[in-house]
């Protein structure tokens, strides 16, 4: 076969080469850097837990017993519960793995729901320069509340529950990433490639698709694995104080909550969850800044 009989690869087969490329490259920076990797493996770990929880927790998280209630780690009266039991007398292990499962599905709804809407409101700001003033007015007022205190706003007015906990950590995703996504989107807006695809007569859906949003997604997700944490935070903070997941749903804000009255007989009824919160919390930010080491151009040697 000769040369000429090879055929050329298309633009779309180049692009995915290129994009499986930089995904490769972005694992690999990431598995040389042992606390992220550290914090991947955490956070894989906690993640299979949570998806598999209704099979691996040993014990019905919502079944008591009053004979062991408050047992303490390692207590003889409950030998087969590993970390005690709680003022229900629950197994604090199938509580645990249920909370996890309530926590990170209420973070990751709320960020992929409020950062998507937050995305399209930046990229649409920067590339309809009309809309840019009204869409940041907008946002700057979100942003001049605290976050906990518009989620304490929603929440109270949409009323408790896990539906007007996950309306109000998606509505205070919305304005931080939709700033990171203007930002960015102003940067590729001034590229080349952005006026050559208009010479060539591709419309703004494409233009938006195909070359914005595309350049834009790597800050973006950067910025959501951020947001992750902060509302897997603001979610638990919002459960603890009551405004969240009611009982007896096994979720961690509201089971720290519940045994801070114990602190004093059973600590780990309280301490327990309140840790799981913290290296969870820790691993999304850790993982995020090697993200954003690995993803930007600027610090990629």
């Amino acid at each position: 076969m000769t040369d000429d009989a090879i055929p050329l690869q298309s633009d779309a087969d180049q692009r995915a080469i290129a994009a499986l490329r930089r995904k490769n490259a972005v694992w690999r920076r990431i598995l040389k850097d042992p606390p992220a990797a550290l914090a991947a493996l955490f956070l894989l770990l906690v993640v299979a837990a949570a998806i598999l929880a209704p099979w691996i927790a040993p014990f019905d998280p919502y079944s008591n017993n009053m004979r062991l209630r408050l047992c303490p780690i390692g207590g003889a009266r409950c030998p087969d519960f590993l970390l005690g039991a709680d003022q229900q007398g629950r197994d604090m292990v199938s509580r645990m793995l249920f909370g996890l499962r309530s926590t990170l599905g209420i973070g990751v709804i709320a960020v992929l729901i409020g950062g998507s809407i937050g995305a399209g409101i930046g990229l649409m700001a920067a590339f309809y320069r009309r809309l840019d003033t009204p869409l940041m007015r907008l946002v700057d007022v979100l942003l001049s509340f605290p976050a906990i205190l518009f989620g304490l706003a929603i929440a109270a007015v949409v009323g408790t529950g896990l539906f007007g906990l996950i309306l109000a950590l998606c509505v205070t995703s919305v304005p931080s990433i939709a700033r990171i996504a203007r930002g960015a989107a102003q940067s590729v807006m001034q590229q080349e490639y952005m006026e050559a695809g208009r010479a060539v007569g591709l419309g703004d859906g494409a233009l938006i698709w195909r070359y914005l949003a595309i350049n834009c997604w790597p800050t973006i997700l950067i910025y959501m694995t951020l947001q992750l944490g902060q509302a897997i935070l603001l979610g638990a903070a919002l459960s603890f104080l009551g405004l969240g997941a009611q009982a007896p749903t096994a979720e961690l804000g509201s089971m720290a909550a519940d045994g801070r009255k114990f602190l004093s007989i059973a600590p780990h009824v309280s301490t327990l969850p309140c840790a799981a919160i913290f290296l969870v919390v820790l691993a999304f930010n850790v993982l995020g800044d090697a993200l954003r080491d690995a993803l930007d151009p600027k610090l990629r040697q």
